[in-house]
């Protein structure tokens, strides 16, 4: 039987996302679309009744405005955020800032789909070269983290992501989801894959084929050991979704020039 409910919430559509390119760490709002899907998360929660009594994010913009405007729209803007860096995005390397369809040209669109989507390949480190090194390393909110800025990634692997989440999972959302809290985690698409891996059990392998599109809330229905009950449900207009879903797994390869 059900007894514990959580929505994973890939954030609304940033600049970069719009632009194709890798975000990751670097720092972006919301594009205007964006900003839309959040709001429109927020009326769709809130026509379903959802009522929330705790709000997880990163200490990315992207995410924060995102759980801001589902609030907002659901006109529960008390409820708590709590923001951790555990639910950042992957951390891409070098890959950082990067368009995936003029890579896909360059290396093929089977290797930007290993790096985009497989679990256990890592991309190349970022270092003082990279032109958003400084950006992100300098940056004031990296030094409020458990741990001490050297010690931070500089790449991920969805495996490394999941390694980073996991503890924070354990020790600050776990307890509140055995309180019988509700909960909505507003993240980022691989934090977000990485604790569905988890939760659901999903094989290395298979992975690769799971996508979130932006803005769509994805309910996760637990018993008391927090094993999903049923599958997972991607709530809103199907068709729609489907689209969406579409449209990010197309990000990754060669543009028709057509």
């Amino acid at each position: 039987m059900s007894s514990h409910k959580l929505i994973l919430l890939r954030h609304g559509e940033g600049a970069w996302n719009k632009e194709n390119r890798f975000c990751s760490w670097v720092d972006q709002k919301l594009s205007e679309n964006g900003v839309k899907e959040a709001q429109d998360c927020g009326r769709l929660l809130k026509e379903q009744e959802y009522k929330f009594d705790l709000v997880f994010t990163s200490i990315l913009s992207r995410s924060i405005q995102t759980a801001w405007l589902v609030l907002e729209a659901m006109g529960q803007e008390w409820v708590p955020v709590v923001k951790s860096w555990r639910l950042n995005e992957r951390h891409y390397g070098t890959l950082i800032g990067l368009n995936r369809a003029e890579m896909a040209l360059q290396h093929g669109e089977e290797k930007v789909k290993l790096w985009r989507r497989s679990f256990n390949v890592t991309p190349p480190p970022i270092d003082e070269s990279h032109p958003y090194y400084f950006e992100i390393y300098n940056d004031r909110r990296y030094t409020t983290c458990d741990v001490p800025k050297e010690n931070l990634p500089r790449a991920e692997s969805l495996e490394e992501v999941l390694d980073r989440l996991l503890p924070y999972w354990d020790s600050t959302v776990v307890p509140e989801l055995k309180k019988g809290r509700t909960v909505l985690l507003s993240a980022h698409g691989n934090s977000c894959r990485a604790l569905l891996k988890h939760l659901e059990g999903i094989s290395d392998d298979d992975i690769a084929g799971v996508t979130l599109p932006t803005g769509v809330p994805v309910l996760l229905e637990l018993d008391e050991d927090l094993r999903p009950v049923k599958p997972r449900q991607l709530l809103g207009d199907q068709a729609k979704i489907q689209a969406a879903i579409k449209k990010v797994e197309d990000q990754g390869k060669v543009k028709n020039s057509n």
